[in-house]
């Protein structure tokens, strides 16, 4: 019998409240924090919202930060939160270095960056703000506060972000990766995505109304919270008790819309319908659902049609919980499920405010105060693209858990994994391997990619308001499907640092010069980090687990380990794995600005990467033997790491930025002696989710047995010997690493 995960923390900060006491208030009496824009300051006062009920400032002063020092609202919302939860849990900063931290977030630094977009366009002020703008620096600068956790990853999936952090963590665990995961979420309110948000016209200008007759769209919210996820074995050990029980998760894809909800909810279908599976419960031991429900007149019946299919003529009591917050976006999944937790341990079902009238074919939610004992209860989030999860979430009582039954995950794969295709569309030659023999040698420091004819992966219709990112995406991961020959892949896992930036510039820009009033929903649609995800989905008609990672330059490397995750646990067979990277003139010329690129002789490029990995095969590239993350590793660290990955040949991040390669060359003496170094930037370019590209170039050695003479850093080294394994050596600013052996 697989054991179960233990929750022995949490921590929230939302419109109702700072902290678990606050919020339990709020949710016994029905008091919503839903009201007036006071914190924002945007031209749309018409729009209630739920703002936590504090400043920067005044947050800063609760955590004891300096007014020097730079903290986003996203960041110090997490903080209020983790704060919370590593107390409850009592994790002391002794504990910090052998925890992982996985947070969710879409917003990231935006709440700056909308501020001073036009300073790093046209001057020097404000630029240290540049290096805040992805989601990783907001993960990182929480996580920070309190120490050096051993792992630090960010989900991206809008939405669903924290609930997809609370799945990776809990798979961590069940893998034997970790003893204890800190999972969850933080956004803030931006006028970035309140005006994308009002550009698709699914704002109300009153109280939201879920699953009412007169619904009419959704007021956003924001907040922070976090579970401390535990073994049972290190629970015992360390005397602390459950909270609740992660008995079951699931996610899926609708596959169907890049916003909008398929009418049968079939990604929310199959989500809950996981998570069930997983816990080993039937449908009528549920004993309440917190529903993702919005308010949007689209999401409300298609979760609705969901949850009909998978309860029939039983659905247990549900409600949604936005209208005490607001929909507090990324962070919705973890907050909510905090919500579920105080409902378990204080037996009552949360109201679902404001409904007084029954929809067509849609739920009659909990609208009365009403005292029940719960045992299971589902808590759904479900974001844009169609990524749709759902936590099961148990009531314990004391600290042994072991009565609960918890079904088995199938057998663990054991021994290698295959990489069965790989393509790339970039400044070399596309969805070619031309580059091994002809490279095109470049002059500039800054190069976009050779895009090929896309008429044959998307057709004109779509490609017409598609942005070049996606094309790219599409177009690799069709031609590495195919390539793999698979008819279809079980999981779409996507790394981007920065996601789809040339709609975000142009989003900001016109936020920035034109005002609030007629922004394109195109720009917001395809602004969001998994747009990338979704759309290869939609376009091959997959509904498996659908996830994407923004955290810098281990954006693709956190991808590539969530697949081997679930190929360890025996979840799914086979993935593709990405990693998409755009950069546009302007943005380019911010991040120099800002020092984040341009250094001495390094060139930036872009960077679209597809790669198929699969437990078995006969035919592939070469063999993935080991993997492995650290997050502000020592030195000793590293060394005892890599002893666990010997190899003749190391694939470094050199790039032409010399404090960097004097890292890299450094440390790569340190820990690997006389290996022989090899380079591959200098024909692709710098980029967060270049390390895909460094995947993809060992790949293709590894399967044509040669190493050309142009990728190796020490003309010294070059040799015509047959590769027999390649280790890709990444590591972000000497604080994110990943070591990642392929094997011939």
């Amino acid at each position: 019998m697989t054991k179960p995960i233990l929750i022995t923390g949490s921590g929230v900060v939302s419109a109702i409240g700072c902290g678990k006491a606050q919020t339990l208030d709020a949710l016994l009496n029905n008091r919503t924090g839903v009201g007036p824009l006071v914190y924002l300051k945007t031209e749309h006062k018409e729009f209630p919202v739920g703002e936590v009920k504090m400043s920067d400032d005044e947050m800063r002063k609760l955590m004891n930060i300096s007014d020097n020092a730079i903290a986003t609202r996203t960041a110090l919302m997490g903080m209020i939160a983790l704060d919370e939860a590593l107390k409850e849990a009592k994790i002391t900063a002794e504990m910090i270095p052998n925890i992982g931290f996985i947070s969710g977030t879409t917003v990231g630094g935006m709440d700056m960056s909308e501020q001073f977009y036009l300073d790093y366009v046209n001057n020097e002020n404000h630029k240290e703000y540049i290096a805040v703008h992805d989601c990783g620096s907001c993960s990182e600068m929480t996580a920070e506060h309190f120490g050096k956790f051993a792992f630090v990853t960010t989900l991206s999936t809008a939405c669903s972000s924290a609930a997809n952090a609370i799945i990776l963590g809990a798979n961590m665990i069940r893998n034997g990766e970790a003893d204890i995961v800190v999972v969850g979420g933080s956004e803030c309110i931006t006028k970035f995505h309140l005006n994308g948000f009002n550009s698709l016209m699914i704002l109300d200008t009153q109280w939201c109304r879920p699953f009412d007759a007169t619904r009419a769209g959704l007021n956003l919210g924001e907040g922070a919270a976090y579970l401390v996820l535990e073994s049972e074995e290190s629970a015992k050990k360390r005397g602390v008790k459950a909270q609740a029980i992660l008995s079951g998760y699931g996610n899926a894809c609708d596959a169907f819309h890049q916003t909008a909800s398929s009418p049968d909810g079939e990604g929310a279908f199959r989500a809950m319908k996981e998570a069930l599976k997983l816990a080993d419960i039937q449908p009528d031991r549920i004993d309440y659902i917190n529903a993702h429900g919005t308010g949007t007149p689209n999401n409300d019946l298609s979760e609705s049609y969901a949850v009909k299919r998978l309860f029939g003529e039983n659905v247990p009591p549900m409600s949604s919980t936005k209208q005490f917050t607001g929909h507090t976006t990324s962070a919705s999944g973890s907050i909510e499920a905090v919500f579920c937790i105080l409902a378990l341990q204080n037996g009552f079902l949360p109201v679902n405010l404001n409904w007084s009238q029954p929809m067509d074919d849609g739920i009659v939610p909990v609208h009365q105060s009403v005292k029940k004992e719960l045992k299971h209860v589902l808590c759904n989030a479900f974001g844009f693209g169609g990524n749709d999860s759902s936590l099961l979430i148990s009531n314990t009582s004391t600290s042994s858990v072991t009565d609960l039954h918890v079904s088995e995950f199938p057998e663990p794969v054991e021994g290698p994994l295959y990489v069965l295709s790989a393509k790339q569309i970039s400044v070399q030659q596309p969805l070619s391997e031309d580059w091994m023999s002809q490279p095109i040698v470049y002059q500039e420091s800054f190069n976009r990619s050779i895009d090929p004819s896309y008429k044959d992966y998307i057709s004109p219709i779509e490609a017409r308001r598609m942005g070049k990112i996606l094309k790219r995406a599409i177009a690799t991961s069709k031609e590495a499907i195919k390539a793999s020959g698979l008819e279809t892949v079980d999981a779409i896992i996507t790394g981007t640092g920065y996601g789809c930036i040339e709609n975000t510039e142009f989003f900001l820009n016109a936020l920035s010069k034109d005002g609030e009033q007629m922004l394109s929903p195109t720009y917001f649609m395809q602004s969001t980090h998994n747009t990338i995800s979704s759309l290869v989905a939609i376009q091959t008609k997959n509904h498996g687990y659908n996830v994407t990672y923004a955290h810098k330059s281990i954006s693709f490397d956190s991808a590539l380990q969530d697949a081997v995750l679930q190929m360890r646990l025996g979840k799914i067979n086979s993935a593709l794995v990405g990693g998409h990277d755009e950069m546009t003139p302007t943005f380019y010329n911010i991040l120099k600005k800002g020092g984040m690129m341009g250094h001495d002789d390094e060139m930036c490029g872009e960077a679209a990467v597809s790669v198929v990995l699969g437990t078995k095969s006969d035919d592939y590239l070469c063999k993935l033997v080991n993997f492995k993350m650290l997050h502000k590793p020592t030195m000793d660290k590293l060394k005892t790491v890599a002893t666990e990955f010997k190899a003749d040949f190391i694939m470094t991040g050199i790039s032409g930025n010399n404090k960097s390669d004097e890292a890299y060359l450094a440390e790569t003496k340190e820990l690997f002696g006389n290996a022989k170094l090899l380079k591959y930037k200098h024909l692709f370019g710098e980029s967060f989710t270049a390390s895909g590209l460094g995947f993809y170039v060992a790949a293709q050695c590894l399967k044509s047995g040669k190493i050309p003479a142009h990728l190796f850093a020490n003309p010294n080294d070059i040799t015509d010997d047959k590769p027999s394994n390649i280790l890709i050596f990444n590591h972000s600013d000497s604080n994110n690493y990943s070591l990642t052996l392929l094997e011939a």
